[in-house]
């Protein structure tokens, strides 16, 4: 398993507290890029720019990918374009909220 493999196997473990599905099954995680010495970069967003769990999520995120022994430096770039939306899940996600 590669570094990003990794990287989007940890973010897995970071749920959205309201809607209980991870930010990857959510579709929040818009891209994982892994750059010279194995600096980590996160793009992503949330479900909406109110959210009241913008910091717990985003630390969340932080912290799973600074838990992976290989990388060096992360930095969790919040966006909001493009804007989430539901067809942004994944099928698993889709499955955990009936749809």
């Amino acid at each position: 398993m590669n570094l990003k493999e990794k990287v989007i196997e940890a973010l897995k473990s970071v749920y959205d507290p309201e809607l209980n599905i991870n930010v990857v099954d959510l579709g929040l995680i818009y891209n994982v890029e892994v750059k010279e010495e194995n600096d980590v970069d996160v793009t992503m967003t949330l479900t909406t720019p109110g959210c009241p769990l913008h910091d717990s999520i985003t630390t969340g995120v932080r912290y799973a990918v600074q838990g992976i022994e290989e990388t060096r430096n992360v930095d969790v770039n919040l966006v909001w374009e493009p804007a989430w939306s539901p067809e942004k899940m994944t099928p698993e996600g889709l499955r955990l909220l009936g749809r």
